[in-house]
């Protein structure tokens, strides 16, 4: 169905996949701590206001789960970007494994919602909550190699996050499937449209 507002997806998706792949090379150990600046301007202005818009403009699109879904991970940007910033001292790890564990409990159930959408977007939600919650693991251990893992595991989302960006765009702008996303098939009138992006 065409609608007044333009797919915000691609943006949307590129602002979680740059954010998400420059925090999880620190994460993964490939960067030290001093490196975190550039991870908090990006959050500040990609990761977290981009992904907003790109939610604002899924409301108009009737899109429940596009909007939901940007600009709750624009906020977890936000917020974690002002933690970093101006709030970190004072909270110990077991706090902070907590925060990390209730964003995996959402994208779980993000995750849920998109079992009837494309396989990429499947394992793209998949792959985070995986994230999450080895990170969450990692502040209650004090475990440097689960911290390394969800550095990985959070490189991988990345990059799923990446491809799904690209398809997105460059597959509308042809008219056609170049980069595949895995839809499955439709058995009924439903459109999906509701849990097609990220």
């Amino acid at each position: 169905m065409k609608t007044s507002a333009p797919n915000p997806a691609a943006l949307g998706l590129a602002g979680f996949a740059l954010t998400t792949w420059l925090l999880s090379m620190i994460n993964a150990g490939w960067f030290g701590g001093e490196s975190l600046g550039l991870v908090l301007a990006c959050a500040l202005a990609f990761g977290g206001s981009a992904q907003a818009i790109a939610g604002l403009i899924e409301i108009p699109r009737g899109n429940t789960f596009g909007a939901t879904a940007f600009i709750a991970y624009g906020a977890f940007w936000w917020s974690l970007a002002l933690y970093l910033m101006y709030l970190h001292e004072h909270v110990v790890p077991a706090f902070v494994g907590w925060y990390l564990l209730l964003w995996g409990v959402f994208t779980f159930y993000m995750w849920i919602a998109t079992w009837r959408a494309s396989r990429v977007l499947q394992l793209l939600f998949a792959a985070l909550w995986v994230t999450f919650f080895l990170l969450a693991a990692s502040e209650w251990t004090g475990s440097l190699a689960l911290h390394h893992a969800g550095g990985y595991a959070g490189l991988f989302t990345a990059l799923v996050a990446f491809y799904l960006s690209a398809a997105e765009i460059i597959n509308e702008t042809h008219g056609r499937s170049v980069l595949p996303t895995g839809a499955p098939t439709r058995t009924n009138t439903d459109d999906l449209a509701g849990a097609r992006a990220a």
